[in-house]
C-alpha cells in the first residue's frame, strides 16, 4: 500500500494522516483531502486581541488518555494546560448558582447534591426516586430526557441536565439517547441498580479526584492540527471537496473532485488511491458511501446535525468578571423582560484558564449560541448575534465594558445529536463497511464529539486500512 486518501481535515482526518505516515513510513502518498480553505476543523484557534483564542473546541477531556498521549507525541508537552480552580455556575430558576458537585452529567445521587438548584419539590422528587418500582433498562436504548423525566420530574432536566448536555451536544435530554451519551450510567442500571440515583452514586468516585478534567494548549488548540498536519507530511488539498467515491475493477479507489462537474475535467479531477478514510461529517460521508456502502450511507443519513456559534470577545484589561469558571443557561431560563437569552453558556477564559489571565492582558470570554432545532437564533448577523450576546452577559454578570475586539465564528451542522437508536446506528455503518476492502470511517458521528473520541476512531480507522 503506498497511496491513501484522507478525506477530511478536521482532528479524525489529520490523525488519520500522521498515524498512516508513521505506520507505511517516508515512500508512502498521503493526500488529505479537504473542502474548506483551512484544516483543522472545529480545532479553530484564531488572534482575538493579539491572543490565541479557541473559537471552536476549547479543551478536551484530560480523563481520556488520547487527547493527551497524542499532543505529547508530537511535541506539545509544553503548552499542555489544565484549568485554574474557579468553578462553574448554572442559571436555574431565575437564579446564578454554584454548578453542584455529587452528580453525574446533572444526575445526582442524593436529593443534597441538588439543594439550592432545585425546588424543594425538585429536592423531593429527587429524595423519592429511590423508593420508586425497580429501574430496568431495554437493550435498546431509551429516551434520556423521557427516562429521566418519569423518574425525577421535569425540573432537574431543565434547570441541571439540558444545560451541562448543551454544552456537548448543543442538545437536549429529550432529543437524546441514555445508552449513547450517558453508557455509565446505563451499564450500572445493567449490573444491578434499582434506580438512577443508585447508579449515579455507583460511577461517582467515593472521593473527589484531584485530577484535572480537562486540558488545552496554551497556543490553542489549532496548534494540535497544524502540527498533526506537519508530522503527515500530507499532500493537502484546501477548498477540494471531494463529489464521488467510487471502487475500481482492479482494486483500489478513484475518487472525483470538486464541487461540480467541470465542462472539462483538469487533469487532478480524480485521485486514485489505494485506500480511503473518510473523516466527514455524516451528511458527506452518507453521500460519498451511497454506492460503495449503501447500508453505512442509509444508516449515516439518519443523524441529525445541531448548528452553534462561538462569540468571543476581548474586554479592557481590569474588567472584572464573576469569580467563575463560566456559566450554563438553561433553555427555559429568561430574561427580566419574560424574553429568552440567545446564549446557552459563557465561558470566562480569564478566569478559567491561567495562560489567558496575565496581568495587563485583554479579559477574554466565549458565549455560546445555538441548540438543537433553534435555527431561527443564528439567523441573525454577526453584529446582532454580538449584541444579543453582549445584553445577555451584563444582564447575568453586571458586565457592560465596550469589547476591545471581538469574533464571531458559526459551525454549521456542527454538532451531531446521539438520539434513541444512534448505537444501533453506528453498529450498521461499520459492519458495512467492514465489508468493503481499503475504507474505514472516523469522526465525530460515531463514538464521541470530543477530541479524544474522534481520535480515537482515527486510530481504529488506520488499523482497519493497513492491518493491526
Amino acid at each position: 500500500m503506498v497511496r491513501v486518501a484522507v478525506v477530511g481535515g478536521g482532528i479524525s482526518g489529520l490523525t488519520a494522516a500522521y498515524r498512516l505516515r508513521k505506520r507505511l513510513g517516508d515512500t508512502a502518498r498521503i493526500t488529505v483531502c479537504e473542502a474548506a480553505p483551512l484544516l483543522g476543523g472545529k480545532l479553530r484557534t484564531v488572534e482575538l486581541a493579539g491572543r490565541p483564542f479557541d473559537i471552536g473546541a476549547e479543551a478536551f477531556l484530560a480523563r481520556r488518555p488520547e487527547g493527551l498521549a497524542l499532543a505529547r507525541e508530537v511535541g506539545l508537552a509544553d503548552e499542555l494546560t489544565h484549568p485554574a480552580a474557579a468553578s462553574a455556575t448554572v442559571r436555574a430558576g431565575g437564579r446564578t448558582l454554584p454548578l453542584p458537585r455529587g452528580t453525574l452529567m446533572g444526575v445526582p445521587a442524593t436529593g443534597d447534591a441538588v439543594a439550592g438548584v432545585l425546588s424543594e419539590e425538585g429536592r423531593g422528587r429527587v429524595e423519592a426516586e429511590s423508593r420508586l418500582p425497580g429501574l430496568a433498562l431495554p437493550e435498546r436504548d431509551v429516551s434520556l430526557g423521557g427516562l429521566l423525566r418519569e423518574r425525577f420530574g421535569d425540573e432537574l432536566v431543565d434547570r441541571l441536565v439540558d444545560p451541562l448536555l448543551g454544552g456537548v451536544y448543543a442538545g437536549g435530554a429529550d432529543g437524546l439517547g441514555l445508552r449513547a451519551t450517558m453508557p455509565g450510567l446505563a451499564a450500572a442500571v445493567d449490573a444491578g441498580a434499582s434506580s438512577l440515583t443508585e447508579a449515579a452514586a455507583a460511577q461517582l468516585p467515593a472521593s473527589p479526584s484531584t485530577a484535572p478534567v480537562f486540558a488545552t494548549l496554551t497556543g490553542g488548540l489549532g496548534t494540535l492540527a497544524e502540527r498533526l498536519a506537519k508530522e503527515a507530511a500530507a499532500d493537502v488539498r484546501l477548498g477540494v471537496p471531494v463529489r464521488a467515491l467510487r471502487m475500481l475493477p482492479e482494486g483500489g479507489w478513484r475518487l472525483t473532485l470538486g464541487a461540480a462537474a467541470p465542462a472539462h475535467a483538469p487533469q487532478d479531477a480524480e485521485l486514485d488511491a489505494d485506500a480511503v478514510v473518510l473523516a466527514v461529517p455524516a451528511p458527506a460521508a452518507s453521500r460519498l458511501l451511497a454506492d460503495v456502502a449503501p447500508a453505512a450511507a442509509e444508516a449515516l443519513a439518519g443523524v441529525e446535525l445541531a448548528s452553534m456559534a462561538v462569540v468571543g470577545l476581548a474586554l479592557p484589561p481590569g474588567t472584572e468578571l464573576p469569580r467563575a469558571s463560566g456559566l450554563l443557561i438553561g433553555e427555559r431560563e429568561r430574561r427580566a423582560d419574560g424574553t429568552p437569552f440567545a446564549a446557552k453558556a459563557f465561558t470566562f477564559s480569564a478566569r478559567k484558564w491561567p495562560h489567558h489571565a496575565a496581568d495587563g492582558a485583554p479579559v477574554l470570554i466565549r458565549g455560546s449560541v445555538g441548540r438543537f432545532g433553534e435555527a431561527q437564533r443564528l439567523r441573525a448577523t454577526d453584529e446582532e448575534l454580538l449584541r444579543l450576546v453582549r445584553e445577555d452577559l451584563a444582564e447575568l454578570t453586571g458586565v457592560t465594558a465596550e469589547p476591545v475586539d471581538a469574533v464571531v465564528q458559526r459551525w454549521g451542522g456542527g454538532l451531531p445529536q446521539y438520539g434513541v437508536g444512534h448505537l444501533d446506528r453506528v453498529a450498521r455503518v461499520e459492519r458495512a463497511v467492514a465489508e468493503v476492502p481499503g475504507l474505514a470511517v472516523a469522526g465525530a458521528a460515531l463514538h464521541g464529539v470530543g477530541v479524544p473520541a474522534c481520535i480515537a476512531t482515527a486510530d481504529a480507522a488506520v488499523r482497519r486500512v493497513v492491518g493491526n
